[in-house]
């Protein structure tokens, strides 16, 4: 059964749809079947990919409120192991159809049921809110992937997704895991990135994955050519990083696995 990722984290500008992307785009490169699912209303994973919104017939939005399942909406990339759920403005609109719906905060769940057996991940790109969204993101996650730009407001807002997250596992999904807390836009050569990383590292120990992603002006480009790192400029040291976060989440979910059986 397929892994579900969620990247999340309410704080904007903080590298979650640039990490959706490319660790989705560099799983597939491991020959990994992924799913990415972009669920945010901007729309910017799609865009990451090169798939135009206009361009499409189906959208994660149809399979929120019911309309379609999530097969019918599901386009091909350019990487052979890497499929897409587009998304669509009209899920700004969304949040508010939900409130009245039976199973609002499991809407996405349910959705994904059948679709965990066709691949082995799904990593879904959240919007920067702690709404229903999100919410149903939570819900229907095995893990939490939580983006942090190493800048001195990092920690602002993280305890309040951390209680999130513990009010989902209560009232959802017991068994919601935080994959690791993944340090962005790093830059080596200022003390204030140093100081934010030892902090985080401090703070919360073991739950930092090793990898950081680096401040890099291709990984900056490359959604302006609708390619992840990898396709754009595979010898950056942007795609370097995210290639190490991929192994580090296939090791995770190969020692879950084992731990499972």
């Amino acid at each position: 059964m397929g892994k579900v990722v969620s990247v999340s984290n309410q704080k904007g500008g903080v590298g979650k749809t640039t990490t959706a992307v490319n660790l989705a785009a560099c799983l597939a490169a491991a020959e990994r079947k992924t799913l990415l699912i972009d669920f945010d209303p901007q729309g910017n994973a799609c865009s990451g990919l090169g798939v135009q919104r206009n361009g499409v017939e189906g959208h994660i939005y149809q399979v929120i409120i019911g309309n379609k399942a999530l097969s019918e909406v599901t386009v091909s990339t350019e990487m052979p192991w890497l499929e897409l759920i587009p998304s669509t403005i009209d899920l700004i609109g969304a949040e508010i159809e939900l409130v009245n719906m039976e199973g609002r905060e499991t809407r996405l769940k349910e959705a994904l049921r059948p679709a965990r057996e066709n691949y082995d991940f799904i990593i879904v790109d959240c919007p920067p809110s702690l709404g229903l969204l999100t919410l149903n993101s939570l819900a229907a996650a095995d893990t939490v992937l939580i983006p942090i730009q190493c800048e001195y407001y990092a920690l602002e807002g993280l305890s309040m997704l951390l209680r999130t997250i513990q009010q989902v596992r209560r009232s959802f999904n017991p068994d919601l895991a935080i994959e690791g807390i993944l340090l962005t836009m790093h830059d080596g050569r200022t003390l204030l990135s140093q100081q934010v990383v030892r902090e985080i590292q401090v703070h919360f120990g073991e739950r930092v994955l090793r990898t950081v992603i680096p401040r890099n002006v291709r990984l900056g480009e490359a959604p302006s050519f609708g390619k992840p790192i990898i396709l754009y400029d595979v010898r950056s040291s942007g795609a370097e990083a995210y290639l190490n976060l991929t192994r580090e989440v296939i090791s995770n979910a190969e020692r879950g696995s084992r731990e499972g059986n």
